[in-house]
């Protein structure tokens, strides 16, 4: 795991293990602005609950390989470290994979970069395609943000846009409410939305920024029977997910070509 502190205090935390953001405080700030369950699995093998666990080339269960992709639950390099020219705290992580890689017959390498400065947090993903011939993707950068209660939290910038409802099995529904209320268990994939949203609990506020996406998904399971095993008894409550995404279609990405997802995260309150 690494750790880095920019010149202003702002503070973020990612492990080599999936490339994986685990914590961030903004500057002046002592408050945690990520969701980590007190039961996710810090070992090989294992995806961590919470962060921002990076999904690519698949997103889900959208595909034949395993959830999420194939980049999430494997050690990358660290190759940079430390305070940016611009005081801000900087990593960035590398990522080659052979094609065969659980079923996956291409090669590919990816490139995760973190910049945490005054109230904002950035996170980008750019995926190259290292082999001969195209493949086709989805990805998202799974964003948990940490709610004082997540019955109280709502998204605003969604209206307008359409979706696919995955707890309700809808798949064209269009958003009419101006703010998305989240009292209810929640698994949609909104598409062509604004760049900009802002995420509020009452307590807490965000505006969260993507670049590169198509998508926004926005998951919360709710008191749900059958949670993940990986996730404590109420801490549904705890986090919402906000996440950049290519998910309601695949992308193609040519031989030699390359892609780059960001999502940056800004404390408002």
């Amino acid at each position: 795991m690494v750790a880095v502190t920019a010149a202003d205090g702002a503070r973020f935390e990612a492990y080599l293990h999936g490339a994986h953001v685990t914590s961030w405080h903004a500057a002046g700030d002592s408050d945690e602005r990520l969701f980590v369950s007190g039961e996710a699995r810090f070992e090989d093998g294992a995806a961590i609950r919470g962060g921002i666990p990076v999904c690519f080339p698949q997103f889900a269960d959208q595909g034949p390989l395993p959830m999420h992709g194939l980049v999430r639950t494997v050690p990358w390099t660290l190759i940079a470290a430390g305070q940016a020219a611009d005081g801000a705290a900087h990593a960035r992580f590398r990522l080659e994979e052979a094609p065969g890689h659980a079923g996956f017959a291409h090669a590919f390498a990816c490139e995760v970069d973190v910049r945490a400065l005054a109230r904002r947090l950035t996170v980008s993903l750019t995926a190259t395609n290292s082999g001969g011939a195209s493949f086709g993707f989805t990805a998202a950068l799974h964003t948990y943000l940490r709610m004082s209660d997540v019955r109280k939290a709502v998204v605003r910038g969604l209206s307008g846009a359409r979706y696919r409802d995955k707890v309700l099995r809808h798949d064209d529904d269009v958003e009419n409410a101006a703010e998305l209320c989240v009292d209810r268990p929640v698994d949609r994939v909104y598409k062509r939305v604004p760049q900009m949203l802002e995420v509020a609990d009452g307590v807490h506020a965000f505006a969260v920024t993507a670049v590169g996406s198509t998508d926004t998904v926005v998951w919360n399971p709710g008191p749900q029977q059958s949670l993940p095993p990986d996730l404590e008894a109420g801490e549904w409550r705890n986090f919402l997910c906000v996440e950049a995404a290519v998910a309601s279609a695949p992308i193609a990405l040519e031989s030699g070509a390359a892609w780059t997802i960001a999502q940056t995260l800004e404390a408002r309150l």
